[in-house]
């Protein structure tokens, strides 16, 4: 069942618990003011049939005969008369007898002075009067067939509104949850249209900013997110195919050439060499690959602990160096920081020192005396590490697609590289809460600023 229908059945079901309330509480109010209204009647219709019968001596077989002939037209009242004692002094009809008083009954109107009660389907009332220092006891009782009438008219009444009116809410509720729902619908057809080759599509958003419409954004923010993990897969196996396509090829060939009769051995070394640098090439392009990919990891997956960041930086700067021996590492510690020995935070050793290592040796690659210049410092509950090279600069317009996967500037086509590790940088930074600024220094060269949250 759709969620729609199944809206427009709880509001129905809602409403008519309403309005069946409510119509219980209008026929329980009409039924209990009929009930009353009449026992005032019948009380009214006792007190003058018995002034008229002891005050104005009127013939009992007058009053009689009236009630006999009213009897066959109406339900007309029956009322007996005793005295204190007991003894009757009058009655309407004593072969019918509705009431049928008993010794009890009429000593309990005695003591009580009025009560009421329902003989069957007629209503009654009892009530003790006196006439001098006589006291009379006087029995009314009769059926309230109009009052009954109207009774089941309104009932009759409320059954049909109510059907009315359920049928009427489940028709509108039907309507405004269909009216309601029609932007889904038509979100739905839109999403449908979306694939793989039109990722660039987007769910058209109301003017109206209401649930639906912070879905869509949503929806078309989850589309952005896809689209660039498209754009990136398709990079990465493009620069994968293009970058190991050109290596294996001269490894091929080198080995081919080499295989072939008459090669010296010194030829032989020469190619040897050769395909040796091209091997270390594709294996520092798996590796960044590979560290790539692990910075793209959950946070939530990855093993984090307590480190030192000096510590983390001096392994780094000691890692770039066993690989190229003439790069040159200057680390300071600021001096506002003598008084700090340890600037722990929560990470992961491996990831940071690949980021710290990527940055070291960005900086001496550029750099034309082959330095990088690190310092290190606490501040506001930050560690802020600053690495800067003496190179040609990086500018304004290109600072920040430098963090894109395999983005190269223009003034680095000359420097060997594969336009992995910024972005590698800015991922592993990301994962430990932290960030990364670009800036020009004004002797010439850039600075990289890293900031990460202390414990």
């Amino acid at each position: 069942m759709s969620i729609q229908k199944k809206l427009s059945l709880l509001f129905t079901v809602l409403v008519s618990g309403f309005l069946l309330i409510f119509s219980l509480i209008i026929y329980y109010s009409a039924s209990t003011n009929r009930t009353n209204e009449f026992y005032n009647l019948l009380e009214k219709e006792a007190l003058t049939k018995a002034n008229l019968l002891l005050d104005t001596q009127l013939d009992a077989n007058t009053l009689q005969t009236i009630y006999r002939q009213n009897r066959e037209i109406i339900h007309e009242v029956e009322v007996a008369i005793y005295d204190g004692n007991g003894n009757l002094v009058y009655h309407d009809a004593v072969e019918l007898d509705v009431v049928k008083e008993t010794p009890e009954m009429l000593d309990r109107i005695g003591r009580e002075g009025k009560i009421s009660f329902l003989q069957e389907d007629w209503q009654a009332v009892g009530i003790s009067l006196y006439k001098g220092d006589r006291q009379f006891l006087v029995t009314a009782a009769a059926y309230d067939d109009y009052g009954h009438n109207k009774l089941g008219s309104l009932l009759q009444t409320l059954l049909i509104a109510f059907s009315l009116g359920v049928l009427i809410v489940y028709l509108s509720s039907r309507y405004f949850a269909k009216k309601a729902f029609s932007p889904v619908g038509e979100m739905v057809k839109e999403a449908d249209n979306i694939s793989v080759s039109n990722l660039d599509l987007r769910l058209r958003v109301g003017q109206n900013k209401d649930e639906l419409w912070q879905l869509a954004q949503t929806f078309n923010r989850m589309l952005e997110r896809l689209e660039k993990s498209f754009e990136s897969q398709k990079q990465f196996t493009f620069y994968m195919a293009h970058e190991f396509r050109t290596p294996l090829a001269r490894i091929i060939s080198d080995l081919e050439w080499a295989t072939k009769e008459g090669r010296t051995s010194h030829e032989q070394h020469v190619t040897i060499g050769q395909v040796l640098t091209d091997a270390k090439k594709m294996a520092r392009l798996s590796t960044g690959l590979l560290d790539f990919a692990k910075a793209s990891f959950d946070r939530a997956e990855i093993n984090f602990r307590s480190i030192r960041v000096d510590e983390t930086v001096l392994e780094a700067s000691q890692l770039v160096q066993q690989c190229n021996s003439n790069y040159r590492i200057k680390i300071q510690y600021m001096e506002a920081d003598l008084d700090t020995p340890e600037m722990n935070l929560l990470g992961n050793a491996y990831l940071l020192t690949t980021a710290f290592s990527n940055l070291i040796e960005n900086a001496c690659k550029f750099s034309p005396d082959q330095t990088c210049s690190i310092s290190l410092k606490s501040l506001s509950g930050n560690a802020e590490l600053l690495f800067s090279d003496t190179g040609p600069g990086i500018p304004p317009e290109e600072r920040e697609a430098i963090f894109e996967p395999f983005y190269r500037g223009k003034n680095q086509q000359t420097v060997a590289g594969n336009g992995i590790g910024l972005a590698l940088v800015a991922r592993i930074l990301k994962l430990h809460n932290g960030q990364i600024e670009v800036h020009a220094l004004e002797e010439g060269g850039t600075c990289f600023q890293v900031r990460l949250p202390l414990e």
